[in-house]
């Protein structure tokens, strides 16, 4: 399949083997957004997830079935959500909701989840603090992410911030955390400034920020096409303080280009992790999709690690009953390209994070490395 073939309300993606051919699919919905902010990155989601489901059926599937995609383009917005998990969670009648998206779309999503009583991993990195019987989360929040780039900043000198953010949940919920963290450190905020998710003209912030007296930038955008616009207009306005962005995956600051070097990222997840099974995955991908492979990234392998994730739990729980997976979730794990991943700190899920910084081509070159830091408290009522 190719990816333009993507770009549709609905599209349902069998990959089973004839073996198969008497038994009913376990069917996983994606709900992702393949237009809006989010279609810079959604296309290496959706390769992720199929590489998943044809390893996994390959293997004889789940409890005998096959696996199933169903993807639904939720525009990377709230009103796109509704319809995209409305139409999976009543319509469709998928079994599982796996899916990396915005904040604003989760957050739209989470009631219908409810009323439909569907289990649901997000494979996103975001703010925190998301917290519903049916949600988990297999990748990084602030306390995971924030404090290396901060103290590596701070170590080199910087002492006054400057953020900059995309005006929702995610936007302000990290630089939230970023600023109290700064603050706890002997740092100061000079400025703080916003724009709407989908705009496009950075001007008047980048004129408050070269006024500021900053030493140093953090930004949170919403993933993908904002944090393409933000940084093309930096670099041709002539900034080049110390630049860590909150929000850049790997796959994203490879489409900017020269744009992105020396950007600070912190990430669960860079290609130039040393394991056969970061090879293997990597191996697979090339193999799989050829000329059309999107860059793996920190958005992108969470979705593949949460598939087998939810196989895992649907083979210990003997069934695809919603209550008996959501039981077992936070007692499986897998050991994928990230390493062994386990949702299992109030559904949330300690992980490595790497601190790294972009190079010319793209490439992310990793400065320090921490291992299994914990989430913190996110859910401690569920």
């Amino acid at each position: 399949m190719k990816l333009p073939s993507l770009i549709a309300t609905v599209t349902s993606v069998m990959l089973a083997g004839a073996a198969f051919a008497a038994e009913d699919p376990i069917r996983i919905g994606v709900p992702v957004g393949l237009s809006g902010a989010n279609s810079v990155v959604a296309p290496s989601v959706v390769q992720s997830a199929e590489l998943a489901v044809e390893e996994i059926n390959a293997a004889g599937g789940v409890l005998g079935r096959p696996l199933e995609l169903v993807i639904a383009d939720d525009a990377s917005g709230a009103a796109g959500a509704q319809k995209a998990f409305d139409s999976l969670v009543f319509q469709k009648e998928v079994d599982v909701l796996i899916s990396m998206e915005t904040s604003a779309a989760r957050n739209a999503g989470l009631p219908i989840v409810s009323r439909g009583r569907v289990p649901y991993i997000y494979t996103s990195f975001y703010e925190g603090r998301s917290c519903n019987p049916y949600l988990f989360v297999d990748a990084w929040v602030p306390e995971q992410q924030v404090p290396p780039i901060v103290d590596y900043l701070n170590a080199e000198g910087a002492k006054k911030y400057f953020l900059i953010g995309s005006d929702y949940a995610f936007g302000r919920g990290m630089l939230d955390f970023a600023r109290s963290y700064v603050e706890s450190t002997g740092g100061e905020i000079v400025g703080e400034e916003y724009l709407p998710m989908d705009g496009t003209d950075w001007t008047a912030i980048i004129s408050k920020l070269k006024a500021s007296g900053a030493e140093a930038m953090i930004t949170s955008t919403a993933g993908g096409a904002p944090n393409v616009t933000l940084t093309k207009q930096l670099r041709g306005a002539g900034v080049d303080l110390p630049y860590a962005n909150l929000a850049v995956d790997e796959g994203t600051a490879k489409s900017m280009g020269a744009d992105a070097a020396g950007i600070l990222i912190s990430a669960s997840y860079v290609t130039g992790i040393d394991s056969a099974e970061n090879k293997a995955f990597l191996d697979a991908m090339k193999a799989k999709f050829g000329d059309e492979l999107r860059t793996p990234n920190d958005l992108s392998v969470p979705q593949y690690e949460a598939v087998y994730l939810y196989k895992a739990a649907v083979e210990k729980a003997g069934s695809t009953d919603a209550k008996a997976v959501l039981d077992v979730l936070p007692e499986v794990s897998f050991t994928g390209p990230r390493g062994t991943i386990q949702m299992s700190k109030q559904h949330h899920a300690p992980l490595t994070m790497y601190l790294g910084q972009v190079q010319e081509d793209g490439s992310v070159v990793v400065v320090e490395t921490f291992k299994d830091v914990d989430p913190g408290e996110q859910c401690p009522k569920l």
